[in-house]
């Protein structure tokens, strides 16, 4: 299931330890983590260059249209989740990772490799953008909030919290029907950038706004995506920790008279 990392790289998971296994161990989560870095690189890449290049394509053409560029942005997410969702859990942003950690849904010390790994896809895609189209300024791809900073962070974090809480749930939760998680985080994020795209870019992800930012030196209200996308994220994640109750299934649930009694 995309996401859900607790049982982590460790051998010892299990709690069994193998006699003389532990340099061969640590050479396999070695390469496991480099696995991961590089499928968060290819993903977090594919899903800039195909989102932002969505807005290149209609800023320069007018070819894709609004509507356009919101249903790209929920698909390539889908596609990428269930690409790669079992290799790195598909985070592709540093928000979801750090609230993932905060959690307990991820370990501690990968969460810088993730970031940097994130930041880099972001930078490649947007690098591939600008020199494959030689875009304007008036094509402008990143985010850049449209009327006061302050409407787009309220707005930023809010829609971050919705993300959030939709991913832990299909995600994290074993009771939920994970082969849709794709699918719900697609339509969230497509639903996202309907309704706050032309107010703040709809960014819900620190590192597509800083690679845009970046390469084309357009730093506009970036503090906005650097720090809205966290509390939204963090925040979304809590509200849905706060009404989950238990983690076990929910046949297991309704098989006793009431959920008190279940919890006694």
């Amino acid at each position: 299931m995309p996401w859900n990392n607790e049982r982590g790289d460790d051998p010892e998971f299990d709690g069994k330890k193998i006699e003389g296994t532990d340099v061969s161990s640590s050479h396999e989560t070695t390469v496991q983590i480099i696995q991961k870095i590089i499928a968060e690189v290819i993903g977090t890449f594919f899903v800039i260059f195909t989102g932002c290049g969505s807005v290149v394509v209609n800023k320069m053409y007018g070819s894709v249209t609004f509507p356009g560029i919101c249903v790209v942005w929920g698909l390539i997410v889908m596609v990428m989740v269930y690409s790669v969702g079992h290799i790195s859990g598909a985070h592709f942003n540093p928000a979801v990772t750090v609230t993932f950690a905060i959690f307990r849904h991820f370990p501690y010390k990968q969460v810088p490799l993730y970031m940097v790994a994130q930041l880099l896809g972001s930078l490649l895609a947007s690098g591939t953008l600008s020199l494959l189209f030689n875009v304007p300024d008036e094509a402008y791809f990143g985010t850049i909030p449209v009327g006061p900073d302050i409407r787009s962070f309220v707005t930023e974090i809010i829609i971050s919290f919705l993300l959030m809480f939709v991913i832990s749930g299909v995600a994290t939760d074993n009771r939920a029907i994970g082969e849709l998680a794709g699918i719900a985080v697609g339509m969230t994020i497509m639903l996202n950038v309907f309704v706050a795209g032309p107010v703040s870019g709809a960014s819900m992800n620190p590192a597509r706004s800083l690679g845009p930012a970046i390469v084309m030196r357009k730093f506009d209200g970036i503090w906005v995506y650097i720090v809205a996308p966290p509390i939204g994220t963090i925040l979304g994640a809590f509200c849905y920790n706060l009404i989950r109750f238990t983690d076990k299934p929910l046949r297991e649930i309704t098989k006793t008279a009431s959920f008190l009694k279940s919890k006694s």
